[in-house]
């Protein structure tokens, strides 16, 4: 192992010292909570409601994920969750490569206008009334389409995606390409889009991210609970509770307090399973993540 060859004064010493604890005391606040719902969900019931989980699972049980496998409306949340994910954000980066990259194009008449009227979207908006009216003159109440169309472009991505393109990818390349025979398309699909795997990546994990934690939109313009994501099921059981109040109409005192005792246990294994999918993504784009948003952001 390499040693440094200056040797550290007192004052560095005492810094280092203060340093590392301050990040060791910003780790443990940042990561108990999440050690805490992970052993929560892990854990009886019963632990739990005496106050006996701190950090390691107390009592090991399953029964929250058993009840989660076996509940009919988190499975269709699930793959509804899935489909408004993948489908939006697929739509999202190809609209969004279709404005970002004629935009980046200094040849591009009017450039600059456009660029202004997508900037004055990210200062102003319609408001929550007038965006209801306009999606219902759409005909997108109660369509899953509603929780993908309006939200097909995102004003800020579209501008680290053009800052992106015009600082990576060098004019000199367009010009020998447009010797070569080549056209716009081709050199967009061909050239452009391979050279820009890290901003794509980047993106694409910021928009999946918005799609699989959306709840707003869907609780305002959905009502079939078949087209229900997953976030929108889990606010029924973490807030209006659900299956306490289902319960409660039994009259059964043993039964009423095993699922009360349940819906505790879920509102810990839920967030466990809801956040695993995006846990799962981020290491396929985490090295592309440092790069896109460096180039694509900071020399904006």
């Amino acid at each position: 192992m390499l040693k440094s060859s200056i040797n550290e004064t007192k004052g560095d010493k005492v810094f280092n010292i203060v340093n590392y604890s301050i990040l060791f005391a910003i780790l443990v606040v940042i990561a108990y909570p999440l050690i805490f719902i992970v052993s929560a969900s892990f854990s009886d019931s019963l632990a739990l409601i005496q106050g006996r989980v701190w950090l390691f699972p107390v009592d090991f049980s399953l029964d929250g994920y058993k009840a989660i496998v076996d509940h009919r409306g988190i499975n269709m949340g699930y793959l509804n969750s899935f489909f408004y994910m993948f489908v939006g954000t697929i739509v999202n980066i190809v609209f969004t490569v279709m404005v970002a990259y004629p935009l980046s194009r200094q040849d591009l008449r009017l450039r600059k206008f456009f660029t202004l009227l997508i900037v004055f979207t990210m200062i102003f908006n319609a408001g929550l009334i007038p965006t209801y009216m306009l999606i219902r003159q759409l005909g997108l109440i109660n369509s899953r389409l509603v929780l993908i169309i309006p939200k097909a472009v995102n004003a800020w991505n579209v501008m680290v995606t053009i800052t992106y393109f015009r600082t990576s990818i060098p004019k000199d390349l367009l010009e020998a390409a447009r010797i070569d025979g080549c056209s716009d398309i081709n050199f967009l699909c061909r050239i452009v889009l391979p050279l820009s795997k890290p901003i794509l990546a980047v993106i694409g994990l910021f928009y999946a991210v918005t799609h699989w934690n959306a709840y707003f939109d869907a609780m305002i313009y959905l009502s079939d609970k078949t087209k229900f994501p997953l976030q929108i099921i889990l606010r029924d059981i973490l807030i209006q509770n659900q299956i306490g109040t289902d319960l409660a109409m039994t009259a059964d005192p043993e039964t009423l307090l095993m699922r009360e005792n349940l819906a505790l246990l879920l509102k810990y294994s839920l967030i466990v399973v809801s956040s695993i999918p995006l846990m799962i993504l981020y290491p396929f784009v985490q090295k592309y993540f440092v790069k896109g948003v460096m180039v694509g952001s900071v020399k904006g």
